[in-house]
């Protein structure tokens, strides 16, 4: 396959947006401390939910625009056997990870005051909050309350900080994340478009 190839348009975008969605939430996340500390609190999650909300959308525009079934093709005709095998593989990993994960589902906004501030901090700054909807703010007293950007997902409902570890989180701190990729990467081994298979598996990264 050619460097031309590799290099294409189609593929670029295919890497491009997830590459952004992950490296602004990196940035973000490692600096959180310092960003808060020079910009304030708000400033940083509106960000945050800015930065988030233009990289998922350049991931979605890039896949229906420039992405689907764009060459180069891997095969023609029926799905081989070994990618079939994959295939099921992952996605039978991902479809049981999931089942034993769901996410509660909210609204992406939400009106926190001094009372719910400290109740959502202490949620928020687990592991698995941290993957999702990034870093917690550091409350402060005396404030008034303000609308605050949140994960429709809420992957951490009802969860005990107290209580002892259990089920899938005894092997990582993040199956949700974990389910997502292999779900994107079982996917990826069923189409015959580089392009396309770079883009689904690229959450698995």
């Amino acid at each position: 396959m050619s460097a031309a190839a590799i290099l294409s348009k189609p593929m670029r975008w295919a890497a491009g947006g997830w590459a952004f969605f992950i490296a602004e939430n990196f940035i973000l996340s490692e600096n959180r401390t310092y960003l808060i500390e020079n910009f304030g609190d708000d400033a940083y999650h509106y960000a945050y939910g800015t930065l988030s909300t233009a990289a998922m959308s350049s991931v979605f525009y890039g896949y229906f625009r420039k992405v689907k079934d764009a060459p180069p093709l891997l095969f023609k005709g029926p799905v081989p056997l070994g990618a079939k095998v994959a295939s099921f593989m992952c996605l039978s990993l991902g479809l049981g990870m999931a089942s034993q994960i769901p996410p509660k589902i909210q609204i992406p906004v939400e009106f926190v005051t001094n009372n719910s501030a400290d109740e959502n901090n202490t949620i928020a700054t687990s592991a698995a909050a941290e993957a999702v909807v990034g870093p917690a703010p550091p409350t402060e007293e005396g404030g008034g309350g303000g609308w605050k950007v949140r994960c429709p997902f809420d992957f951490t409902d009802n969860k005990d900080t107290n209580s002892p570890v259990h089920g899938l989180e005894r092997i990582s701190r993040h199956p949700g994340l974990w389910s997502f990729g292999l779900l994107g990467l079982g996917s990826a081994f069923l189409v015959p478009s580089l392009p396309q298979r770079v883009w689904l598996a690229m959450p698995s990264m």
